[in-house]
């Protein structure tokens, strides 16, 4: 049986239909609301490919079941957190530091820094890796990752 469902992603009130009220957050933004920077990576939470911001906190869509979302949280994708021409402090380092290779796990780790930078303003290299630790990165970028958000640091 579909259900309405409404939400808050980026700033605006959406209103989509599923049939199921369990499905992950990820399908509904990527396949109702055609938002592609939460990725699919693992499907287990355990990526970080698919983060996304619930009321500025960092959290991964894919394991979090639209049931447990209501209206009134606030969800930012990579889409919301800045824009081309005027970006998020971490999106901005990281196309300074050109982090990105393939740019797979990219949303993930731009989204898991904003959160992590809204919270410590100052943090030590150590910090940065510890906050990263569970967002994955198969290229091998993770030196300029954390050159990045060092950056964004210095730079809030």
């Amino acid at each position: 049986m579909a259900v309405a469902k409404s939400l808050n992603v980026n700033g605006k009130a959406v209103r989509i239909t599923v049939d199921d009220p369990d499905m992950p957050l990820l399908y509904a933004l990527r396949d109702d609301l055609v938002l592609k920077g939460p990725r699919f990576g693992c499907g287990l939470g355990q990526c970080g490919a698919c983060t996304v911001h619930i009321d500025g906190k960092a959290v991964r869509s894919c394991v979090t079941p639209l049931s447990k979302i209501d209206a009134k949280q606030k969800i930012v994708t990579l889409e919301g957190l800045g824009t081309p021409t005027n970006p998020h402090p971490v999106q901005k380092a990281f196309i300074e530091e050109q982090a990105a290779q393939c740019g797979y796990c990219i949303n993930g780790m731009i989204m898991e820094s904003a959160a992590f930078l809204a919270t410590n303003k100052k943090p030590s290299e150590d910090d940065i890796k510890k906050a990263l630790t569970h967002n994955l990165c198969r290229c091998g970028t993770h030196l300029r990752i954390v050159k990045a958000v060092k950056r964004a640091a210095a730079n809030a």
